[in-house]
């Protein structure tokens, strides 16, 4: 069975891959894929897979202290799926709330307040200032709310289709390397964090240079790479809106102040991210409609948050749920475990077994690969004398670099990250012509960030 469902996960992988050529859209490819190896996984199963078995026993016999009746093994089935599609839920209501802020703060031209200002042309130049927002911003907000964002930007300041999927594969490299150093950029680290096998201070300490050797290394080579200038989208490509620069700068305020506002929200109530994003654009929707009561309804119409959630893309929405989906039921079976095991006892060092698990991560979600990480290793107490538990206390060797190598080795695949995943639904880049264009350049600052930080523990720890 576990046979099987791998080889639906790497077919319907391969048929994300060949999107164009096959003409078959990725969201039909993902979903298809995600139902198939929950189904096969399902039906195929006829005992609870070992790693879950004492969960399984724990879980009916609490049932049965609070009188009701045990699970059987269907119903067991029936509560995972459950589990993981909650997960899942928080995930795609997150993304569906920050592009529908997106789109209301594009609707009313608020992102040119930021892209007047930026009036460089030269593609070497942009690329540095595009990539620099980028990593810092996502060290604040998220690698997923930044690649939103940044792609927005670039709409406004690049015109050719190619040219701003180059930039959309350098967004990706920039969030995903900015969100690695900080405990709330990326959701590998903030788990983490949480998890206590990290601390908020220290991740920035150690792994800050690595993150920024992974950005730094392919914008230094690309600049020797890259020629010519960019070209802007004409005026009447960007449309004229009747909106005052009054308007604009309060829905870019709120709008932006809002997604900044997510972290702190959840470092406060410890509620998911989608409650913060959620209420912000409540509050981003109540603004709106106030700013523009007063306009016929046909003048009004295209700036609500109804008309911004008619634009928001659901197929990469649907794509989402279903790459998560067939995740987690390799996840469910244990197949991540088994890798995440295998990879441990073969390679017995933890830099080693650290790159492995970045590399896999560009083909595989980071998140169930850190999970089943920290499930695998526990959190050594401090004072212990044997060196390869030294490496597994709070804010050891493994716990930081795992943080780098799974933030950062999304960037190799477009599909290995939540930002890739976005800026490939946002601007429909096609898996291979990523995997030809910017997979060398990740590849490159990934290794460099990898050996910056190697050459930091020898020589300073």
């Amino acid at each position: 069975m576990e046979i099987a469902v791998l080889a639906i996960f790497v077919i319907g992988y391969i048929m994300i891959a060949a999107e164009h050529p096959l003409r078959i859209d990725k969201a039909a490819s993902a979903l298809i894929t995600g139902v198939l190896c929950w189904t096969l996984y399902v039906v195929s199963s006829h005992e609870v897979p070992h790693h879950l078995s004492d969960y399984f026993e724990h879980y009916n016999s609490f049932l049965k202290t609070t009188g009701e009746s045990p699970l059987s093994l269907h119903e067991f089935f029936d509560h995972r799926l459950l589990y993981h599609v909650q997960e899942i839920a928080g995930i795609l209501l997150f993304l569906m709330g920050a592009m529908t802020i997106v789109e209301i703060v594009d609707a009313h031209e608020g992102f040119r307040v930021i892209t007047d200002r930026i009036n460089a042309r030269s593609k070497v130049k942009l690329m540095w200032i595009i990539a620099l927002i980028s990593f810092f911003l996502s060290s604040v907000l998220d690698n997923l709310t930044t690649s939103i964002v940044m792609i927005s930007l670039c709409r406004k300041l690049i015109a050719d289709q190619k040219t701003r999927w180059f930039f959309g594969g350098i967004i990706v490299i920039a969030a995903n390397a900015g969100g690695a150093w900080s405990p709330i950029g990326d959701v590998t680290t903030t788990m983490l964090w949480i998890g206590k096998q990290i601390t908020s201070m220290s991740i920035v300490k150690e792994i800050f240079l690595a993150s920024l050797m992974n950005l730094l290394l392919p914008l230094i080579v690309l600049s020797f790479v890259l020629k010519g200038n960019v070209e802007r989208p004409s005026s009447e490509s960007r449309g004229k809106n009747d909106v005052s620069q009054r308007d604009r700068m309060i829905t870019l305020f709120l709008g932006v102040g809002g997604l900044l506002f997510v972290p702190v929200f959840k470092t406060f109530t410890h509620l998911p991210p989608f409650m913060g994003i959620m209420f912000s654009l409540g509050i981003l929707w109540i603004a709106t409609e106030l700013m523009h009561g007063k306009k016929l309804d046909e003048d009004k119409s295209r700036f609500s948050a109804l008309y911004a959630l008619r634009k928001i893309d659901m197929p990469s929405v649907l794509f989402f749920l279903g790459i998560l989906l067939a995740v987690s039921a390799l996840q469910e079976i244990g197949l991540l475990i088994t890798a995440a095991t295998w990879l441990s006892e073969s390679l017995n060092n933890v830099y080693a077994i650290n790159i492995a698990i970045g590399l896999l991560s560009a083909v595989i979600d980071n998140v169930p690969l850190v999970a089943a990480s920290m499930g695998m290793y526990e959190i050594a107490p401090n004072g212990v004398t044997d060196p390869w538990l030294m490496n597994f206390v709070q804010d050891g060797h493994f716990w930081h670099f795992l943080a780098y190598a799974a933030g950062t080795g999304g960037s190799v695949l477009i599909i290995g990250s939540a930002a890739g995943v976005a800026v490939m639904g946002l601007e429909k880049i096609d898996f291979l012509w990523y995997l030809k264009k910017i997979s060398l350049w990740a590849l490159l600052g990934y290794f460099g960030g990898a050996i910056v930080y190697i050459a930091e523990m020898a020589l300073f720890k």
